[in-house]
């Protein structure tokens, strides 16, 4: 597996966690929505549907919002 964050594919299926790792500035997507998958241990668990749906939040509209974080934890 390639250690390069562009070449990782995030979809509606990927980890929570794997999300956060591969793009940590998805975790400013996850606090502004008040989802409290932020440092959760079921993040290793929970899909990004999973957590949609425990937080009461529109999946896909989730999914667009970490699509479009930067790659940058920074940026």
């Amino acid at each position: 597996m390639s250690t390069d964050p562009k070449s990782r594919e995030i979809d509606i299926e990927t980890l929570v966690d794997d999300v956060m790792r591969w793009r940590p500035a998805t975790i400013k997507v996850f606090l502004r929505r008040r989802l409290r998958c932020v440092g959760c241990p079921i993040g290793q668990f929970h899909t990004v549907a999973d957590a949609a749906r425990e937080h009461c939040v529109d999946a896909e509209r989730l999914l667009e919002e970490l699509l479009a974080s930067p790659l940058s934890p920074s940026a």
